[in-house]
């Protein structure tokens, strides 16, 4: 999987993106080499926004665009919860495919049983 980082108002420091790519290693394994996934980490400048640290993530699979985006105090832990969510909506994914897929078998062999 490709990971692309993009940062606005804040740096992207050599820890953070070595967070990234740790938290994002378990929705990399249950995806294709070819899918991309594009990172982008804001501050928001407005105080009066208690969780303007926000870490958007949107993955692009085959034929689906998995999207998912989060606020805190902190940008690591923004990071963590995006990477939770992304995790829980490939895993869906790929239960559907799934469930799917088995149907689409059942359906063949109790036709080809007749």
């Amino acid at each position: 999987m490709q990971i692309e980082i993009r940062a606005r108002n804040t740096p992207v420091t050599e820890a953070l993106r070595r967070h990234i790519e740790e938290r994002f290693e378990k929705v990399a394994k249950q995806v294709s080499s070819l899918a991309r996934l594009e990172v982008e980490l804001r501050a928001e400048r407005n105080p009066a926004i208690a969780q303007g640290k926000v870490a958007e993530a949107n993955l692009y699979l085959k034929g689906i665009t998995l999207r998912a985006q989060e606020g805190s105090a902190d940008l690591t832990h923004s990071v963590d919860l995006v990477a939770d969510k992304l995790a829980r909506q490939v895993k869906r994914h790929r239960d559907k495919r799934r469930r799917r897929r088995e149907q689409v078998a059942g359906k063949a062999a109790r036709a080809a049983s007749i």
